[in-house]
């Protein structure tokens, strides 16, 4: 299972231009079990063929290199909103080491997951907070301080932008994980984007050979501070988007 768990790594990190050292590559099998064994016990992942882990969650979580290309040359501060089980904010750790990253999810057992998988896989560098966005993007530890904010968490262009942008700091850039089909959604969102301080700089859309479906990387750069009053109370977001 390890070597064919290897080439169907080699396979997609070739087609990012990705090389990771055996060491990473261990952390990333190790991961791919601790994943398995605690996914038998509580939800984590619909996803649990060992092809379909690597292709569909580890190597499209390192699809960001498509979209911020200095992720192996920067120290960069990255928040990984709406984590669940650590992607892409882990797989991004693994190769990319010298990131700092903060992992962010609302439910409590995911990151007892993530807090085992970070200890079983000596990573540093990198930290869990339990709770909402909402909550976190108004406190000024978080605010404003990530180079870059990160999301494959499902949720329309308005509600993550004022989830996410309050994280990013001015010059950063909020990037989502999105499906292809994304042109009427990232419309209906303009508007919310640029009340939250942002832009639309780049759509970097793409399939990779090792999955069937068409993805896209939104870069939204954030251009001026967030309001304060952004983002609001717990749950407006995605009940009442910015439109």
């Amino acid at each position: 299972m390890k070597q064919f768990f290897v080439d169907k790594m080699a396979a997609g990190l070739k087609e990012l231009g990705i090389t990771l050292n055996d060491l990473q590559l261990d952390q990333f099998f190790q991961y791919y079990e601790l994943l398995i064994e605690w996914n038998k016990v509580m939800n984590l992942t619909a996803i649990t063929e060992l092809d379909e882990v690597v292709s569909k969650h580890f190597i499209d979580s390192l699809t960001l290199v498509k979209a911020a290309d200095d992720l192996g040359e920067t120290k960069a501060k990255v928040i990984d909103v709406g984590t669940g089980a650590g992607f892409p904010g882990i797989p991004l750790k693994i190769a990319f080491p010298g990131l700092k990253i903060t992992l962010l999810d609302s439910l409590n057992k995911r990151i007892k997951f993530l807090n085992e998988v970070i200890e079983k896989l000596s990573l540093s560098d990198i930290e869990t907070i339990h709770g909402r966005a909402e909550d976190f993007g108004r406190n000024p530890v978080y605010r404003e301080q990530y180079d870059y904010c990160v999301s494959r968490a499902v949720a329309n262009a308005a509600t993550l932008s004022e989830y996410c942008l309050p994280f990013v700091k001015v010059g950063g850039c909020f990037i989502p994980y999105k499906s292809g089909k994304i042109d009427e959604e990232l419309e209906a969102g303009t508007k919310a984007i640029r009340v939250l301080g942002g832009a639309i700089e780049n759509i970097v859309r793409f399939q990779l050979r090792s999955a069937e479906a068409d993805r896209a990387l939104v870069v939204i750069r954030k251009n001026e501070k967030t309001a304060k009053k952004f983002p609001r109370k717990a749950g407006v977001p995605s009940k009442e988007p910015i439109a």
